[in-house]
């Protein structure tokens, strides 16, 4: 007897069969989260030091911007990553 997640599983690939992707594409978006990792760990460096300068000069509001700009700029490289991830996929 088959259990509920075996039965969802068969559903769920006949819906949408899983894409089989080559060695090339999986090599090209695994370098490319990798750069996007890179991306992010740097901007984070960048930010967190402007914050620690903000801090030591009292300037509280600009410590919540900086937050907000190091969370806009979190979703915009993970959006382009995304992006290119799916240009990979459908490369052939």
């Amino acid at each position: 007897m088959k259990t509920a997640y075996e039965l969802a599983m068969e559903r769920l690939n006949k819906t949408s069969p899983a894409v089989k992707l080559t060695n090339k594409q999986k090599a090209e978006i695994a370098e490319l989260e990798s750069k996007c990792k890179a991306k992010i760990a740097e901007r984070e460096h960048f930010i967190q030091g402007e914050i620690v300068k903000a801090i030591d000069n009292g300037e509280f509001k600009a410590v919540e911007q900086l937050e907000k700009q190091l969370v806009s700029d979190r979703k915009s490289i993970e959006a382009d990553l995304e992006e290119k991830k799916a240009k990979a996929r459908q490369q052939k």
